[in-house]
């Protein structure tokens, strides 16, 4: 697992309106990420900066895109979640997570399905 996907927080957030709105103009992400998030516009412009140098994000002629998909991001931070607090093991992830949940019926087929697909 490599960490290319890997996002702090405030970074996630920020990935997340470029990701609903792009391509998105530079200056209307700074008045988002005011707006969402009440950053100042230095604030927006590092943080773009950052990640661009990282290879995440692409600012050409004032345009903001993404080069990493959500869903690359999410399996990354899901993986990781699992390795880090579960020693790997979905099934003690799941025994966790579900602990005191209920699942409605179309969520418990969904799972079924989902496993079922997964399964060897």
């Amino acid at each position: 697992m490599t960490d290319v996907y890997k996002l702090y927080d405030a970074e996630y957030k920020f990935v997340s309106i470029i990701w609903e709105n792009e391509p998105v103009n530079s200056t209307q992400l700074v008045r988002l990420c005011q707006e969402r998030l009440g950053w100042k516009k230095s604030t927006t412009y590092t943080v773009l900066r950052k990640l661009t140098e990282r290879g995440m994000l692409l600012n050409q002629d004032a345009l903001v895109t993404t080069l990493v998909k959500r869903e690359e991001v999410q399996k990354y931070e899901s993986e990781t979640l699992i390795d880090k607090t579960f020693g790997g093991s979905l099934p003690q992830f799941l025994t966790a997570f579900l602990d005191k949940r209920k699942l409605s019926a179309k969520e418990a087929e969904e799972l079924k399905r989902i496993i079922e697909g997964a399964s060897e």
